[in-house]
Protein backbone atom coordinates (compact mmCIF):
# COMPACT_ATOMS: atom_id res chain seq x y z
CA UNK A 1 0.00 0.00 0.00
CA UNK A 2 0.89 3.70 -0.38
CA UNK A 3 2.69 2.90 -4.35
CA UNK A 4 1.20 5.58 -6.77
CA UNK A 5 -1.31 3.74 -8.96
CA UNK A 6 0.08 3.74 -12.48
CA UNK A 7 -2.27 3.12 -15.13
CA UNK A 8 -2.65 -0.84 -16.37
CA UNK A 9 -1.41 0.00 -20.05
CA UNK A 10 1.53 1.99 -18.54
CA UNK A 11 2.47 -0.78 -16.01
CA UNK A 12 1.95 -3.57 -18.98
CA UNK A 13 4.58 -1.89 -21.05
CA UNK A 14 7.17 -0.85 -17.70
CA UNK A 15 6.85 -4.39 -17.35
CA UNK A 16 7.46 -5.58 -20.88
CA UNK A 17 10.45 -3.03 -21.24
CA UNK A 18 12.32 -3.44 -17.78
CA UNK A 19 11.41 -7.36 -17.44
CA UNK A 20 9.79 -9.49 -19.82
CA UNK A 21 12.35 -8.08 -22.92
CA UNK A 22 15.71 -8.05 -20.96
CA UNK A 23 15.19 -12.19 -20.59
CA UNK A 24 14.05 -12.88 -23.91
CA UNK A 25 16.79 -11.02 -25.64
CA UNK A 26 19.48 -12.74 -23.10
CA UNK A 27 17.68 -16.38 -23.48
CA UNK A 28 16.45 -15.99 -26.67
CA UNK A 29 18.63 -13.57 -28.67
CA UNK A 30 16.87 -12.16 -31.96
CA UNK A 31 13.67 -14.01 -31.31
CA UNK A 32 11.19 -12.43 -33.61
CA UNK A 33 7.84 -11.51 -31.49
CA UNK A 34 5.44 -8.30 -30.84
CA UNK A 35 4.32 -7.46 -27.15
CA UNK A 36 1.20 -5.96 -26.93
CA UNK A 37 -1.93 -5.31 -23.86
CA UNK A 38 -5.14 -6.13 -25.81
CA UNK A 39 -8.38 -7.91 -24.85
CA UNK A 40 -10.09 -8.18 -21.48
CA UNK A 41 -9.74 -5.76 -19.32
CA UNK A 42 -10.86 -2.20 -18.02
CA UNK A 43 -6.85 -1.34 -17.86
CA UNK A 44 -7.44 -2.02 -21.73
CA UNK A 45 -10.19 0.91 -22.25
CA UNK A 46 -7.95 3.20 -20.05
CA UNK A 47 -10.36 3.20 -17.34
CA UNK A 48 -9.09 1.62 -14.89
CA UNK A 49 -9.05 2.86 -11.93
CA UNK A 50 -7.12 1.97 -8.36
CA UNK A 51 -10.46 -0.02 -7.67
CA UNK A 52 -9.62 -2.20 -10.65
CA UNK A 53 -6.60 -3.33 -8.89
CA UNK A 54 -8.99 -5.93 -7.07
CA UNK A 55 -8.87 -8.40 -9.97
CA UNK A 56 -7.97 -9.52 -13.44
CA UNK A 57 -5.71 -6.34 -13.19
CA UNK A 58 -1.91 -5.82 -13.08
CA UNK A 59 0.99 -6.18 -15.41
CA UNK A 60 0.02 -8.23 -18.14
CA UNK A 61 1.04 -8.88 -21.19
CA UNK A 62 -0.01 -10.93 -24.95
CA UNK A 63 3.71 -12.24 -26.36
CA UNK A 64 2.98 -12.93 -29.99
CA UNK A 65 5.69 -15.58 -31.67
CA UNK A 66 5.44 -16.95 -35.02
CA UNK A 67 3.35 -20.75 -35.29
CA UNK A 68 6.78 -22.25 -35.42
CA UNK A 69 8.65 -20.20 -32.96
CA UNK A 70 5.46 -20.82 -30.11
CA UNK A 71 5.32 -24.79 -30.82
CA UNK A 72 8.90 -24.94 -30.40
CA UNK A 73 9.67 -22.55 -27.92
CA UNK A 74 6.46 -21.53 -26.41
CA UNK A 75 6.70 -24.17 -23.39
CA UNK A 76 10.59 -23.00 -22.53
CA UNK A 77 9.37 -19.42 -22.90
CA UNK A 78 6.49 -19.42 -20.53
CA UNK A 79 8.79 -21.43 -18.13
CA UNK A 80 11.90 -19.06 -18.19
CA UNK A 81 10.08 -16.02 -17.65
CA UNK A 82 7.99 -18.29 -14.35
CA UNK A 83 11.63 -19.14 -13.16
CA UNK A 84 13.27 -15.41 -13.98
CA UNK A 85 10.73 -12.70 -13.82
CA UNK A 86 11.32 -10.66 -10.57
CA UNK A 87 8.33 -10.82 -8.44
CA UNK A 88 7.60 -7.76 -8.53
CA UNK A 89 7.64 -4.14 -11.05
CA UNK A 90 7.48 -0.73 -9.95
CA UNK A 91 6.10 -1.84 -6.75
CA UNK A 92 3.69 -4.07 -8.28
CA UNK A 93 3.39 -8.28 -8.06
CA UNK A 94 4.11 -10.04 -11.10
CA UNK A 95 3.19 -12.99 -9.61
CA UNK A 96 -1.33 -13.99 -9.14
CA UNK A 97 -3.51 -15.98 -7.84
CA UNK A 98 -6.85 -16.84 -8.26
CA UNK A 99 -10.36 -15.78 -6.27
CA UNK A 100 -12.88 -18.80 -5.61
CA UNK A 101 -14.63 -17.53 -9.16
CA UNK A 102 -11.49 -18.07 -11.14
CA UNK A 103 -10.50 -14.18 -11.44
CA UNK A 104 -6.90 -13.46 -10.87
CA UNK A 105 -5.66 -11.28 -8.46
CA UNK A 106 -2.10 -10.04 -7.77
CA UNK A 107 -0.28 -12.12 -5.21
CA UNK A 108 3.14 -10.80 -3.55
CA UNK A 109 5.70 -13.12 -3.62
CA UNK A 110 9.51 -13.80 -2.49
CA UNK A 111 10.88 -16.95 -3.66
CA UNK A 112 9.82 -19.57 -5.80
CA UNK A 113 8.38 -19.45 -9.54
CA UNK A 114 6.45 -16.18 -10.74
CA UNK A 115 2.86 -17.11 -11.53
CA UNK A 116 3.13 -14.69 -14.32
CA UNK A 117 0.05 -13.09 -16.99
CA UNK A 118 2.25 -13.27 -19.82
CA UNK A 119 -0.02 -15.17 -22.50
CA UNK A 120 1.98 -16.65 -25.10
CA UNK A 121 -0.10 -17.03 -28.26
CA UNK A 122 0.57 -16.69 -32.09
CA UNK A 123 -1.74 -14.01 -33.26
CA UNK A 124 -3.49 -16.12 -35.59
CA UNK A 125 -5.14 -18.26 -32.17
CA UNK A 126 -5.40 -14.83 -30.24
CA UNK A 127 -8.05 -13.57 -32.65
CA UNK A 128 -9.70 -16.72 -33.22
CA UNK A 129 -10.61 -16.93 -29.24
CA UNK A 130 -11.16 -13.24 -29.07
CA UNK A 131 -13.33 -12.69 -32.08
CA UNK A 132 -13.80 -16.26 -34.01
CA UNK A 133 -11.64 -14.40 -36.79
CA UNK A 134 -9.06 -15.56 -38.93
CA UNK A 135 -6.77 -12.10 -39.97
CA UNK A 136 -5.14 -14.09 -42.56
CA UNK A 137 -8.42 -12.47 -45.09
CA UNK A 138 -10.07 -9.06 -44.46
CA UNK A 139 -12.93 -9.85 -42.12
CA UNK A 140 -16.45 -10.77 -44.29
CA UNK A 141 -19.29 -8.49 -43.84
CA UNK A 142 -21.23 -11.31 -41.74
CA UNK A 143 -17.74 -11.44 -39.14
CA UNK A 144 -17.69 -7.34 -39.26
CA UNK A 145 -22.12 -7.40 -38.04
CA UNK A 146 -21.09 -10.19 -35.47
CA UNK A 147 -17.99 -8.87 -34.11
CA UNK A 148 -19.16 -7.69 -30.34
CA UNK A 149 -18.32 -3.29 -30.76
CA UNK A 150 -17.13 -4.27 -27.04
CA UNK A 151 -14.24 -6.54 -28.19
CA UNK A 152 -13.33 -4.33 -31.50
CA UNK A 153 -13.19 -1.27 -29.06
CA UNK A 154 -10.51 -3.26 -26.96
CA UNK A 155 -8.24 -4.30 -30.03
CA UNK A 156 -8.70 -0.61 -31.05
CA UNK A 157 -8.03 0.97 -27.64
CA UNK A 158 -5.49 -1.53 -26.25
CA UNK A 159 -0.79 -0.44 -26.57
CA UNK A 160 0.98 -2.31 -28.91
CA UNK A 161 4.95 -2.52 -27.20
CA UNK A 162 6.87 -3.99 -29.59
CA UNK A 163 5.64 -5.38 -33.65
CA UNK A 164 8.89 -7.43 -34.68
CA UNK A 165 6.24 -9.45 -36.76
CA UNK A 166 5.61 -6.34 -38.11
CA UNK A 167 1.30 -7.80 -38.45
CA UNK A 168 -0.44 -6.19 -35.81
CA UNK A 169 -0.43 -2.81 -37.10
CA UNK A 170 -1.72 -3.75 -39.95
CA UNK A 171 -4.49 -6.08 -38.36
CA UNK A 172 -5.10 -3.19 -35.78
CA UNK A 173 -5.93 -0.73 -39.16
CA UNK A 174 -7.88 -3.05 -40.49
CA UNK A 175 -10.21 -3.53 -37.54
CA UNK A 176 -9.96 -0.22 -36.62
CA UNK A 177 -13.57 0.47 -38.24
CA UNK A 178 -16.54 -0.77 -40.29
CA UNK A 179 -16.08 -0.72 -43.88
CA UNK A 180 -18.23 2.81 -45.29
CA UNK A 181 -21.15 1.44 -46.59
CA UNK A 182 -21.75 -1.36 -43.76
CA UNK A 183 -21.39 2.10 -41.70
CA UNK A 184 -24.08 3.47 -43.12
CA UNK A 185 -26.23 0.09 -43.10
CA UNK A 186 -25.87 0.48 -38.98
CA UNK A 187 -26.45 3.89 -38.77
CA UNK A 188 -30.15 3.18 -40.36
CA UNK A 189 -30.38 0.35 -38.15
CA UNK A 190 -30.03 3.09 -35.42
CA UNK A 191 -32.47 5.15 -36.17
CA UNK A 192 -34.97 2.28 -36.85
CA UNK A 193 -34.98 1.72 -33.33
CA UNK A 194 -35.35 5.21 -32.36
CA UNK A 195 -38.14 4.83 -35.01
CA UNK A 196 -39.59 1.81 -33.40
CA UNK A 197 -39.87 3.74 -29.85
CA UNK A 198 -40.28 6.97 -30.07
CA UNK A 199 -44.44 7.83 -29.90
CA UNK A 200 -44.31 5.25 -26.91
CA UNK A 201 -42.74 7.20 -24.13
CA UNK A 202 -45.81 10.22 -24.44
CA UNK A 203 -48.50 7.43 -25.64
CA UNK A 204 -47.41 5.63 -22.25
CA UNK A 205 -47.67 9.28 -19.81
CA UNK A 206 -51.37 10.30 -21.77
CA UNK A 207 -52.80 6.68 -20.02
CA UNK A 208 -51.51 7.45 -17.01
CA UNK A 209 -48.46 4.91 -17.07
CA UNK A 210 -45.58 7.04 -16.15
CA UNK A 211 -43.41 3.96 -15.32
CA UNK A 212 -43.68 3.03 -18.57
CA UNK A 213 -43.07 6.60 -19.75
CA UNK A 214 -39.84 6.61 -18.13
CA UNK A 215 -38.81 3.19 -19.07
CA UNK A 216 -39.13 4.14 -22.52
CA UNK A 217 -37.69 7.33 -22.22
CA UNK A 218 -34.60 6.12 -20.66
CA UNK A 219 -34.61 3.62 -23.09
CA UNK A 220 -34.23 6.27 -26.37
CA UNK A 221 -31.78 7.69 -24.43
CA UNK A 222 -29.44 4.66 -24.69
CA UNK A 223 -30.35 4.62 -28.50
CA UNK A 224 -29.54 8.32 -29.11
CA UNK A 225 -26.47 7.58 -26.73
CA UNK A 226 -25.74 4.01 -28.99
CA UNK A 227 -26.36 6.64 -32.49
CA UNK A 228 -23.87 9.24 -31.16
CA UNK A 229 -21.02 6.19 -30.83
CA UNK A 230 -21.74 5.63 -34.65
CA UNK A 231 -21.63 9.12 -35.49
CA UNK A 232 -18.30 9.89 -34.23
CA UNK A 233 -17.46 6.15 -35.64
CA UNK A 234 -16.61 4.86 -32.26
CA UNK A 235 -16.86 1.30 -31.04
CA UNK A 236 -18.92 1.33 -27.56
CA UNK A 237 -18.01 -0.12 -25.08
CA UNK A 238 -19.81 -2.89 -22.69
CA UNK A 239 -22.46 -1.69 -20.08
CA UNK A 240 -20.12 -0.44 -17.15
CA UNK A 241 -18.18 2.10 -19.48
CA UNK A 242 -20.68 2.77 -21.98
CA UNK A 243 -21.65 5.83 -20.01
CA UNK A 244 -17.97 6.34 -19.12
CA UNK A 245 -16.93 5.99 -22.89
CA UNK A 246 -20.03 8.92 -23.91
CA UNK A 247 -18.86 11.19 -22.02
CA UNK A 248 -15.67 11.59 -24.18
CA UNK A 249 -17.83 11.60 -27.17
CA UNK A 250 -17.63 15.51 -28.73
CA UNK A 251 -21.78 15.75 -28.93
CA UNK A 252 -21.73 14.48 -25.29
CA UNK A 253 -21.79 18.18 -24.09
CA UNK A 254 -24.69 19.49 -25.94
CA UNK A 255 -26.45 16.00 -25.17
CA UNK A 256 -26.21 15.66 -21.45
CA UNK A 257 -28.32 18.24 -20.76
CA UNK A 258 -31.11 17.04 -22.57
CA UNK A 259 -30.65 13.49 -21.18
CA UNK A 260 -30.78 14.96 -17.78
CA UNK A 261 -33.75 16.93 -18.35
CA UNK A 262 -35.54 13.47 -19.67
CA UNK A 263 -34.50 12.01 -16.22
CA UNK A 264 -35.40 14.52 -13.83
CA UNK A 265 -38.81 15.57 -15.31
CA UNK A 266 -41.71 14.11 -13.30
CA UNK A 267 -44.35 14.53 -16.39
CA UNK A 268 -44.11 13.06 -19.81
CA UNK A 269 -44.19 16.54 -21.13
CA UNK A 270 -41.26 17.85 -19.79
CA UNK A 271 -39.68 14.41 -20.79
CA UNK A 272 -41.07 14.84 -24.54
CA UNK A 273 -39.64 18.57 -24.34
CA UNK A 274 -36.25 17.23 -23.37
CA UNK A 275 -35.91 14.43 -25.97
CA UNK A 276 -37.30 17.05 -28.30
CA UNK A 277 -33.66 18.84 -27.55
CA UNK A 278 -32.42 15.54 -28.01
CA UNK A 279 -33.22 14.48 -31.05
CA UNK A 280 -32.98 18.04 -32.88
CA UNK A 281 -29.06 17.87 -31.97
CA UNK A 282 -28.46 14.32 -33.33
CA UNK A 283 -30.36 15.45 -36.16
CA UNK A 284 -28.08 18.50 -36.80
CA UNK A 285 -25.43 15.59 -36.37
CA UNK A 286 -26.12 13.79 -39.07
CA UNK A 287 -26.60 16.82 -41.15
CA UNK A 288 -22.87 17.63 -40.20
CA UNK A 289 -22.06 13.94 -41.72
CA UNK A 290 -23.16 15.30 -44.74
CA UNK A 291 -24.26 11.68 -45.99
CA UNK A 292 -27.50 12.24 -47.11
CA UNK A 293 -29.16 15.72 -48.58
CA UNK A 294 -29.93 18.10 -45.25
CA UNK A 295 -33.23 16.69 -43.42
CA UNK A 296 -35.44 18.46 -41.51
CA UNK A 297 -34.15 18.94 -38.14
CA UNK A 298 -37.36 19.34 -36.31
CA UNK A 299 -39.68 17.14 -34.18
CA UNK A 300 -43.07 16.77 -35.51
CA UNK A 301 -46.36 15.07 -34.75
CA UNK A 302 -46.77 11.30 -34.84
CA UNK A 303 -49.26 10.59 -37.43
CA UNK A 304 -52.49 12.86 -36.05
CA UNK A 305 -51.71 12.25 -32.32
CA UNK A 306 -50.72 14.74 -30.42
CA UNK A 307 -46.35 13.58 -29.47
CA UNK A 308 -44.09 15.02 -30.86
CA UNK A 309 -40.78 12.62 -32.93
CA UNK A 310 -38.23 13.48 -34.85
CA UNK A 311 -39.53 10.57 -37.18
CA UNK A 312 -36.36 8.54 -37.29
CA UNK A 313 -37.31 6.63 -40.25
CA UNK A 314 -37.12 9.38 -42.35
CA UNK A 315 -33.01 9.28 -41.66
CA UNK A 316 -33.66 5.34 -42.29
CA UNK A 317 -34.45 5.83 -45.77
CA UNK A 318 -32.34 8.83 -46.92
CA UNK A 319 -29.50 6.78 -45.60
CA UNK A 320 -30.16 3.56 -46.79
CA UNK A 321 -30.83 5.32 -50.61
CA UNK A 322 -26.95 6.06 -50.24
CA UNK A 323 -26.31 2.52 -50.05
CA UNK A 324 -24.29 1.31 -53.44
CA UNK A 325 -22.78 -2.21 -52.57
CA UNK A 326 -25.47 -4.29 -53.41
CA UNK A 327 -24.16 -7.48 -50.88
CA UNK A 328 -24.43 -4.49 -48.34
CA UNK A 329 -27.61 -3.90 -49.86
CA UNK A 330 -29.36 -7.23 -49.43
CA UNK A 331 -28.48 -7.49 -45.79
CA UNK A 332 -31.94 -7.76 -43.95
CA UNK A 333 -33.13 -4.19 -43.75
CA UNK A 334 -33.09 -3.09 -40.06
CA UNK A 335 -31.39 -5.97 -38.30
CA UNK A 336 -28.38 -4.12 -37.80
CA UNK A 337 -25.32 -5.84 -35.65
CA UNK A 338 -25.26 -8.17 -33.23
CA UNK A 339 -25.26 -5.17 -30.67
CA UNK A 340 -28.33 -3.59 -31.86
CA UNK A 341 -30.11 -6.49 -31.31
CA UNK A 342 -28.63 -8.30 -28.13
CA UNK A 343 -28.09 -7.45 -25.08
CA UNK A 344 -26.90 -11.03 -23.71
CA UNK A 345 -23.34 -10.71 -21.58
CA UNK A 346 -23.53 -14.47 -22.16
CA UNK A 347 -24.02 -14.12 -25.96
CA UNK A 348 -21.80 -11.48 -26.91
CA UNK A 349 -18.99 -12.55 -24.36
CA UNK A 350 -18.98 -15.55 -26.65
CA UNK A 351 -17.78 -15.61 -29.95
CA UNK A 352 -18.79 -19.21 -30.72
CA UNK A 353 -22.73 -18.19 -29.77
CA UNK A 354 -22.06 -14.93 -32.05
CA UNK A 355 -21.11 -17.31 -34.95
CA UNK A 356 -24.33 -19.06 -34.84
CA UNK A 357 -25.91 -15.70 -35.26
CA UNK A 358 -24.49 -15.46 -38.73
CA UNK A 359 -27.22 -17.24 -40.03
CA UNK A 360 -29.51 -14.35 -39.41
CA UNK A 361 -27.75 -12.69 -42.19
CA UNK A 362 -28.06 -15.48 -45.05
Amino acid sequence: MGRPFIKGLELSALFYREAVRPILDEHYPGLAHSAARLGFGSDVLGFDTPQSMDHDWGPKLTLFLSLEDEQRLGDAIDETLGRLLPHEIHGYPTSYDHHPDGTVVMAAGEGGPVYHQVDICTIHSFLLRYLNYDPAHKPELVEWLTFPQQRLRTIASGRVYHDGLAELGAIRARLRYYPHELWLYLLAAQWRRIAQLEPFMARCGDVGDEIGSRIIALRLIRELMGLGFLIERQYAPYGKWFGTAFAQLACAPRLAPAFEGVWRASRWQEREAHLGKAYGIVAEMHNTLQITAPLDTNVRRFHERPYLVIDGDRYVDAIRAEIADPEVKALPVHLGSVDQFVDSTDVLDHPARLRQLRALYR
